[in-house]
């Protein structure tokens, strides 16, 4: 099987806005994605403090989805983004579209599992 490039897509919801936006990413928007051709598979992560030393910082970013594509990743973009301008896939007014990252990872070199 060839390797998948991630498509990761950090976000935020806006100030007190938590309950709405996980209710919409997860009940409408996480589906509209994988409705994509191209886009295997999804899921979502949400930040996990750990003490640990050195990290006493808060990433930007609360919310991290992680898709798997199985297609170019320039078709299945292009796809989203004429999605998104026809409204097959919406935003929701709890994300904070301003503060969103997304971008398209390749893997450089094979999968290596410890012990």
């Amino acid at each position: 099987m060839a390797e998948r490039d991630l498509l990761l897509v950090f976000s935020n919801p806006k100030p007190g806005q938590d309950e709405a936006y996980n209710d919409w990413y997860d009940q409408i928007h996480l589906a509209e994605i994988l409705a994509v051709p191209g886009v295997a598979s999804g899921r979502r992560y949400e930040f996990h403090r750990v003490e640990t030393p050195g990290t006493e910082e808060r990433p930007a970013h609360r919310h991290l989805a992680l898709y798997e594509l199985d297609r170019d990743p320039r078709e299945v973009m292009a796809e989203c983004a004429r999605r998104t301008a026809s409204g097959e896939i919406g935003m929701h007014e709890s994300l904070d579209a301003g503060a969103m990252s997304v971008a398209v990872w390749r893997a450089r070199g094979p999968l290596q599992e410890g012990t």
